[in-house]
């Protein structure tokens, strides 16, 4: 399963690279990108374990970027 977000409030394109790494890392994670010209993440993971990794990955973005709106697109 893909699906995209809209994050706002990211920063600068280091903190979107280091976004971008520490969601990769979680277990089940097959692609993740996060733009930071468009200010967008794009989530690929297996569909049976999507859910968990989508919370995880949401959870991630609210610990490294508190201030940082995650919608889903």
């Amino acid at each position: 399963m893909k699906k995209k977000y809209k994050l706002d409030e990211v920063d600068c394109a280091n903190c979107a690279l280091k976004l971008e790494n520490a969601i990769s890392e979680i277990n089940g994670v097959s692609n993740v990108k996060v733009n930071y010209m468009m200010q967008k993440l794009t989530l690929e993971a297996d569909d049976a374990v999507f859910d968990a990794v989508e919370k995880e990955a949401l959870a991630v973005c609210k610990r490294m970027e508190p201030d940082m709106d995650v919608t889903a697109l």
